[in-house]
């Protein structure tokens, strides 16, 4: 079953829920971040998460966004059974935007049915990416990492920060490592690098990403995306919407 959901003028966020069915988020516009034991998973443009069913999990939509969801029942398709990024092919996007347009109920055997089989075969087919950030269930990491989304743009140092938690600097990052397997100044850029992208994806600037992520100037900014995903900001968000057709 495929769902279109259009994100009112402001952010959106949906409680942390689970269900019986394997859930794929997609984001036709804007962006979309899925917090799930474990980590936090971007959908970027021309990707989805997927999310297998029985996950506890919440989304996040940036304004105006336009999403889609598709549902699929346990054991009908040979998908992860973990949480993942899938490319999603301009082809399987038509498809579902199609079947969202389409009764939930359909005819077995009939036109529907047989779209449904292509869709999850070509799902079933698309190349993982992993653009998450690492979520560990320490309340002490999770208060923090929520701080910095609420607030990308503070830029306190890693001994202001373990201040806060009632803990040594080496200790954080001790903690961080060993829970994460990235350092604390790592963690924090690959969150930043999230924030970031689910803002490019909504359509904010490079300039208004910069500054809202505390960097002095934008190319401070864009140097660490590209160290990060290997492209300028502008080049990558780009490149992903034209391949998307």
């Amino acid at each position: 079953m495929a769902l279109r959901v259009d994100v009112e003028a402001r952010e959106r966020e949906i409680p942390i829920h689970e269900h019986q069915s394997g859930q794929l988020v997609i984001a036709l516009r804007g962006a979309v971040s899925c917090d799930v034991p474990g980590g936090l998973w971007m959908v970027p443009p021309q990707a989805g998460v997927w999310i297998p069913g029985g996950t506890p999990h919440s989304n996040h939509s940036t304004a105006n966004a336009v999403i889609f969801y598709l549902f699929i029942a346990p054991g009908v398709a040979s998908l992860p059974t973990h949480c993942c990024t899938l490319r999603i092919s301009p082809m399987l996007r038509e498809m579902i935007q199609y079947l969202a347009g389409l009764p939930v109920s359909y005819e077995v055997g009939g036109p529907t049915e047989r779209l449904v089989h292509v869709l999850l075969d070509q799902l079933c087919a698309m190349p993982v990416e992993e653009i998450f950030l690492p979520m560990p269930e320490d309340a002490r990491l999770r208060k923090i990492a929520r701080a910095m989304m609420l607030d990308p743009s503070d830029r306190r140092a890693q001994k202001d920060w373990a201040f806060e938690i009632g803990m040594s600097e080496r200790t954080l990052n001790r903690l961080c490592t060993s829970l994460t397997g990235l350092s604390f100044g790592r963690w924090r850029r690959q969150l930043q690098m999230i924030v970031a992208l689910r803002d490019l994806s909504g359509g904010a600037t490079v300039q208004q990403v910069a500054f809202g992520l505390g960097y002095e100037s934008p190319p401070a900014f864009i140097t660490m995306f590209k160290k990060v995903f290997g492209k300028p900001p502008a080049t990558y968000i780009s490149d992903r919407l034209q391949a998307g057709g």
